[in-house]
């Protein structure tokens, strides 16, 4: 039996034909052509949006060149200070845009949240409104594991090819570096003047299992040449449970002379359509000075609509790119020659 296969590939079509001698080696084929198919890799962008929300992680794959993100939420908090006797309840906004230029691995960040609070002590009540946080930077992927990377497939074991994969384990690692920028008199700072301070972090990033599980790690260095800067992680997991939602758990510690804390987060997010996405999350500590409670909800959007597809090619690929284009230029010299 003779079969002829056609596809396409980097703009270019090919076809052969192969003749097969027994029902044993359609199958070999067969199992062959399906563990081909994850061999060509793709840039930062994905098919559905990819958002930090509603977590506080940073991942560590870029939005994609030319490619913008909007991820915003609001939320309520209310504190409790058991030495300095006050409780406090507000509300905030935080917004993040989210920008990739230039190249596919970069993006462009500005973090900004604002906070109303209401101080109540025994004898005085404060209202304390201003932006808590504004931060701009850039993020870069510096490593990425799955980058020219093909699992071997055996084609005789089942066994073999659904075991775990220790490659897996091998991060993703991304680098942000930035600055926050903090106004006069800014009631949740611990200057009057106003001051721009360095931040910078590592980002590690695991798909794990079937990719429906990954795992985020940062390690952060804040507010940098100041009085107080603080040194924090962020672990957070995720697992997507079907096609719309997924949900995560988050654990942040932060230490500084200036305030430290350990606290936890859970919540889910809801996938709409490729482009858009809702979420909700809770937060807790385990102190009393002060003790917090947050909950929040949010929104992430994405305008892809100018996004050239990248792709990006295993190793062997390039070998066999880098053949042909060679091929094809020693065909046109033979070929020039002879019209001459």
């Amino acid at each position: 039996m003779i079969v002829t296969i056609k596809y396409s590939t980097f703009g270019m079509r090919y076809s052969f034909s192969l003749k097969l001698h027994s029902m044993s080696t359609i199958k070999t084929l067969f199992f062959a052509f399906i563990f081909l198919i994850p061999t060509i890799h793709y840039g930062q962008h994905t098919d559905e949006i990819n958002s930090n929300r509603p977590g506080e992680s940073m991942s560590a794959f870029a939005v994609g060149k030319t490619v913008f993100q909007v991820e915003s939420g609001v939320f309520g908090i209310t504190e409790n200070h058991n030495l300095l006797k006050y409780d406090a309840n507000g509300f905030g906004v935080d917004v993040e845009l989210r920008y990739g230029a230039f190249l596919e691995n970069l993006e462009f960040i500005a973090d900004v949240q604002y906070l109303y609070e209401t101080f109540t002590y025994p004898m005085q009540v404060d209202d304390r409104a201003d932006f808590k946080q504004s931060v701009l930077g850039a993020k870069y992927l510096i490593y990425d594991p799955n980058k020219g990377y093909k699992r071997e497939a055996n084609i005789y074991s089942w066994k073999a090819n659904h075991k775990f994969d220790w490659h897996q384990l091998i991060p993703a690692v991304a680098v942000f570096g930035g600055a926050n920028f903090t106004g006069k008199d800014n009631p949740f700072y611990w200057r009057s003047k106003s001051e721009i301070s360095p931040k910078a972090a590592l980002i590690l990033q695991n798909h794990l299992g079937d990719g429906s599980w990954v795992f985020v790690a940062n390690i952060i260095y804040n507010y940098i040449t100041t009085d107080y800067p603080s040194l924090s992680y962020i672990v957070t997991l995720t697992k997507g449970i079907n096609q719309h939602w997924s949900a995560f758990a988050e654990n942040q510690g932060i230490k500084s002379d200036f305030y430290s804390d350990a606290i936890v987060r859970g919540g889910a997010a809801y996938l709409i359509n490729r482009n858009l996405q809702v979420d909700a999350s809770i937060s807790t500590n385990f102190k009393d000075t002060p003790s917090i409670l947050y909950g929040g909800v949010g929104l992430s959007w994405r305008y892809d609509g100018r996004y050239k597809e990248v792709h990006l090619l295993s190793k062997e690929e390039k070998q066999a790119e880098e053949v042909a284009k060679k091929t094809k230029t020693k065909k046109g010299f033979r070929l020039f020659k002879k019209k001459k």
